[in-house]
């Protein structure tokens, strides 16, 4: 996690923000709450500690007030002393259950830092800026499903407050100048905002188990890695499965029962031109696979070189058209020229993203669908047909565009 930050900046309009202080903003400090059950754990496993301090707090006061050569009222007075009230605050913070904190040993992390910027170049694909929007759009709506916390506060000056849940709007409408917490206590799920400085955040989601959330909140989302047309979206297609012939749909059939069955699958459909193919992964991926809770990616071939797929998504489908000119026979004078073969034949194994466990902590096993197009496959390497690469193969025949 990141370090406890305090936002310099000069907006004068968000200094002037930070000058009313957290109380002006609609802030207030957060005392600890006195708790009988806390007592009686104390009680019955402290017993010694507790009685200890109680008589040494016991003891300050009856000194406080029982001084000769002051008249009572100053002794009352003394009472409210800076030293009483340090014996005080620790004796409170003793007897009183801590506010509830963040578990930063949760297993699975999803985090973001706002707003994402986009540098692209004619040379590459910005694919990292895509990668960490998507990142951003679900933990954005994540958040939405949770809907409002249980408890926010934040450390700040040395001190905790917290903020009203009636006046809770959004998190990014939120005044964060030191590190605020977001709790939900059922399911336990924290939330910490730190600030980075000029206007910048970093929100990080924990959880013992965030999947879930993650696969409600990533329903119908689609990415596109292809130059200057990547973005996030939703899912699109033209036509239904229904739209295409018979022999078509029967194979529709087997895909969507092979993706049930398997972990891991790739299909490549092939065919002239015009039969059809790109028209059908979009169809596929539109009926069969997000009903099913894949999240879609669609790549142009210098994004397949640079891609793994995100470790917190537990589904993720690929579709890679054109995949002829992509995983050329590497003894061809052409293919020794770029490495997309091997990287191809490293997503179909497994082996590029599944060696390296990711440090987030989302470990669960991903399912994979990698749908190919193709107008012939005498031009893959022989390695992309070899038995445990490619699963299923079609031709389309027949003119459908």
């Amino acid at each position: 996690m990141t370090s406890e930050k305090v936002w310099h900046q000069d907006n004068p309009h968000q200094n002037n923000r930070q000058a009313k202080g957290l109380l002006g903003l609609g802030w207030r400090p957060l005392s600890r709450q006195f708790a009988w059950d806390f007592v009686w754990h104390l009680l019955q496993n402290d017993t010694s500690e507790l009685l200890q301090k109680g008589l040494d707090f016991t003891s300050d006061v009856a000194d406080a007030l029982g001084r000769n050569h002051y008249n009572i009222f100053a002794n009352v007075l003394s009472l409210f002393s800076e030293n009483m009230r340090y014996e005080w605050d620790e004796f409170w913070e003793y007897i009183t259950p801590d506010p509830p904190t963040p578990n930063h040993c949760q297993r699975e992390t999803i985090f973001v830092n706002t707003p994402v910027t986009q540098t692209v170049t004619r040379e590459s694909i910005p694919i990292e800026y895509v990668l960490n929007r998507l990142q951003e759009v679900t933990l954005f709506k994540v958040l939405d499903i949770l809907g409002s916390p249980d408890l926010i506060t934040q450390d700040y000056m040395d001190r905790r407050f917290y903020y009203p849940l009636e006046k809770f709007a959004n998190w990014q409408r939120l005044d964060v100048f030191g590190t605020v917490y977001g709790y939900w206590s059922n399911p336990e799920i924290w939330l910490q905002i730190t600030n980075q400085g000029q206007g910048r955040r970093c929100y990080s989601l924990m959880a013992d188990e965030i999947r879930p959330l993650v696969n409600k909140a990533t329903y119908n989302v689609a990415v596109m890695l292809s130059g200057y047309q990547s973005r996030v979206g939703q899912v699109h297609s033209q036509f239904q499965i229904r739209d295409f012939p018979s022999d078509i749909q029967r194979f529709t059939d087997t895909v969507q029962q092979s993706i049930l069955d398997q972990n891991q699958l790739a299909i490549v459909v092939h065919g002239e031109p015009g039969t059809g193919k790109t028209v059908w992964t979009q169809a596929l991926a539109k009926e069969v696979l997000v009903p099913l809770g894949y999240t879609i990616f669609i790549l142009d071939h210098d994004a397949v070189e640079n891609f793994v797929p995100p470790s917190y998504l537990e589904r993720v489908a690929l579709i890679i058209n054109e995949a002829d000119n992509l995983a050329k026979n590497r003894a061809s004078e052409v293919a020794q020229w770029n490495n997309k073969t091997e990287h191809i034949l490293s997503l179909l194994d497994g082996t590029l993203y599944q060696s390296v466990i990711d440090d987030t902590g989302i470990k669960a096993q991903q399912k994979l669908v990698v749908l190919m197009t193709c107008n012939t496959t005498e031009r893959f390497d022989p390695a992309m047909l070899r038995k445990g690469r490619v699963d299923l193969t079609y031709e389309f025949m027949h003119r459908f565009v």
